[in-house]
């Protein structure tokens, strides 16, 4: 079984409120690789921003998520991604019609089932690394929940519920009640 759960959907979905929940439990996570990339690099004014190069973020994502799942090895139980590298394979071919997703899916897996949160207009608000709008993001929303399961996975889409319902219910999907 693979302990490698991907958390995808939405941008302003929850996510990333979701995986901070998941670290508070004791768990661990990774973050998002896009904000991180969007942090780092408006600090340096670059290029690979999505609303810049949408493609050279992709890539940079990619690589980031790839790096991400090796560095993931030496954790231990369950570890929760926030996106990864389906999702910057997604944008990555969105951006230039690459061939990319199924070769690094295959390559790249995570566990059966995968996490999508929907759209969620009373949640939504962009913010400094979340430049586009609702509808930008409720297309790459449609984007991922075709991919995830065109890739084999078993897709669950999160309740628009509190955030501790939302992990609780997460949990008792995977049968994983605690950290350890």
């Amino acid at each position: 079984m693979n302990r490698f759960v991907a958390v995808s959907g939405c941008s302003g979905g929850g996510k990333s409120t979701l995986i901070d929940a998941l670290a508070a439990r004791g768990f661990a996570t990774v973050p998002e690789p896009g904000r991180r990339i969007v942090g780092e690099l408006r600090l340096e004014r670059g290029e690979a921003l999505p609303w810049v190069d949408l493609a050279a973020f992709a890539r940079r994502a990619i690589a980031m998520a790839i790096e991400d799942r090796a560095a993931a090895e030496a954790m231990p139980g369950w570890v929760f991604f926030d996106r990864g590298v389906v999702d910057a394979a997604v944008a990555l071919a969105h951006a230039t019609g690459e061939d990319v997703v199924a070769p690094l899916a295959r390559a790249h897996r995570y566990h059966r089932r995968v996490f999508l949160a929907p759209p969620w207009p009373e949640i939504w608000t962009g913010d400094s690394a979340r430049l586009h709008d609702l509808g930008d993001a409720e297309a790459e929303y449609a984007r991922l929940a075709a991919a995830w399961p065109a890739l084999g996975y078993e897709v669950q889409v999160l309740p628009r519920t509190s955030v501790a319902h939302r992990v609780e219910w997460m949990l008792a999907a995977l049968g994983a009640a605690s950290s350890t």
